[in-house]
Parts: structure tokens; C-alpha cells; sequence
């Protein structure tokens, strides 16, 4: 028995790092988990390596209609939405005074328009049924979970278009939050410091991520950057993928019920930048 028995999930950008574990542990728990990822090979295999009942989806969710196809493959799948875990991202830094047009509006895609196109069409999914359940007297949860992180809650030098990117994920949370708490759908974000990915690794091990286009980005930090990070931690190391999906488990879970249009930092204890 899972605590999310009878529950049907997606996760974008699910077939690698943060996104794996999460679907892996949303499975666990007894949900079905559509994967997602960019590349189809990779996101049929870890469809395949996940246990419970899972199913694929490939596409470029930037791209067109995309996302209305991702949810509807669910919906075929599965008959109905109860989880949508907004992951997929990816970072492409650079200094503001050398950051062409394009660098800034891709991270603005992925991470602000991409999410958006997705609950825009998921809303009759999640927004009818809670109508026939409000009428019945009955309390159903629907989850959404928005994947932010601490550049956009403090900034972060280098990444001005990933920073503008995450922080508009935290204005659609809260703005969601208000317009579907009457029907039951808790809509949060989680915040993420340093999390071992790809994203994260040394530049020597990151490897690089293919636009349309075959354009190629290098993904991956500096080893000074890394080894500084750790410094800040007061946990004294980054988070594993696990330790990640964990968090995002917690406001998919039951217990996650009264938790709303809030943001739940998984750093380790690290903060950083201007406040006010």
C-alpha cells in the first residue's frame, strides 16, 4: 500500500536526475507516473526502469502544442490527473552584457512558459471533477508542484535569464494558489540550493545539452564553484536527487493538504543574497 494509491501523476523532465527520482518515488508510493523527457530513447528506458505503471511521453515541451499533448497522454492513459510535477529546465548562463536575445528568452520558455502551457492544459482535468466533488460534499487534493530554486529567490550572478526564469515560477505559483484553492488543488513550489545533477557537475563531467537545431549547451559548474558551495551549506554537502524528490513527495502527499501557494527552500540550511 502507497499513500498515493489510485493517484495519476506527470513529470516533465523525468528521465534524468531530480525528475528521475521524483517519478521513482511518486511510483513507489503507488501513483502512475507519466515520464517525460526530450529524448524518447531515454525516457522509454526509464519508463521501462521504474517500477510500477508507468508511461512515456517525448517531445520539446517549448515547442508548439506540446504540452497539450503531454496531457493529453496522460488523460488517455490514465483517465484522469491528480499530480503535475513542473521539472524539466535546464541552465544556460553568461553575464548580462554578453546574454544574446535568444540565451534570455529560452530560459524564460522552459521555465515560465512551459509550465504555464501545461496547467492551462490541465485545467479542465483538474477543475471539473473538483466542481462534482465540491457539489457532493466532498474533499478531494489535487497536487501541483512547481520546481524553483534559490537563484530565483535571491539572484545568482551569471544566471540573470535562469534567476528572471525561477522567479516567475514563484509569482504563477501564488497567483494559482489563489485562483484554485476553492477547488482543492494545492499549488506550491520548491526552491532547490545545490542539488548533485548534471547541471551541477564539474564542467569536465556535465556534458552538454542539445537544442533544436543541434546547438549544444555545456552544462556543469567550475570545481571552485562547486567546492565553495559546500563551504555554505551548513549541512556541509549538496543534496542528493533523492533528498530532493523528497520535498516534492511531501507537498504531492496527504500530509501536504493545508500547505499552500508556499515555497518550500530544500537547501540544507543555505541562504543567500539581498533581502529585504
Amino acid at each position: 500500500m502507497g499513500v498515493l494509491d489510485g493517484k495519476s501523476a506527470i513529470v516533465t523532465g523525468s528521465a534524468r536526475g531530480i525528475g528521475r527520482a521524483t517519478a521513482e518515488l511518486l511510483a513507489e508510493q503507488g501513483a502512475q507516473v507519466l515520464i517525460n523527457d526530450l529524448d524518447g530513447d531515454v525516457a522509454e528506458e526509464a519508463s521501462n526502469e521504474i517500477q510500477g505503471e508507468t508511461v512515456s511521453f517525448a517531445g520539446d515541451l517549448t515547442k508548439g502544442d506540446t504540452p497539450d499533448q503531454l496531457v493529453k497522454k496522460a488523460v488517455d492513459s490514465f483517465g484522469k490527473i491528480d499530480i503535475i510535477v513542473n521539472n524539466a529546465g535546464y541552465t544556460w548562463d553568461g553575464p548580462i552584457h554578453k546574454m544574446s536575445d535568444e540565451q534570455f528568452q529560452a530560459m524564460l520558455d522552459i521555465h515560465n512558459v512551459v509550465p504555464f502551457k501545461v496547467l492551462r492544459a490541465a485545467a479542465p482535468h483538474l477543475r471539473e471533477p473538483a466542481k462534482k466533488e465540491k457539489e457532493e460534499g466532498r474533499e478531494v487534493f489535487r497536487k501541483i508542484v512547481n520546481v524553483s530554486s534559490t537563484s530565483g529567490m535571491f539572484g545568482n550572478a551569471g544566471q540573470v535569464n535562469y534567476s528572471s526564469g525561477k522567479a516567475g515560477v514563484v509569482g504563477l505559483t501564488k497567483t494559482l494558489a489563489k485562483e484554485w484553492g476553492q477547488f482543492k488543488i494545492n499549488v506550491n513550489a520548491v526552491a532547490f540550493g545545490f542539488v548533485e545533477t548534471r547541471l551541477t557537475a564539474s564542467k569536465e563531467e556535465g556534458g552538454s545539452f542539445e537544442r533544436e537545431g543541434g546547438e549544444k549547451i555545456a552544462l556543469g559548474i567550475p570545481e571552485q564553484m562547486r567546492q565553495m558551495a559546500a563551504m555554505l551549506i551548513p549541512l556541509g554537502r549538496a543534496a542528493t536527487p533523492e533528498e530532493a524528490a523528497g520535498g516534492i513527495f511531501f507537498l504531492c502527499s496527504p500530509w501536504s493538504n493545508y500547505v499552500h501557494g508556499q515555497v518550500l527552500n530544500i537547501t540544507g540550511g543555505m541562504f543567500g543574497g539581498m533581502t529585504s
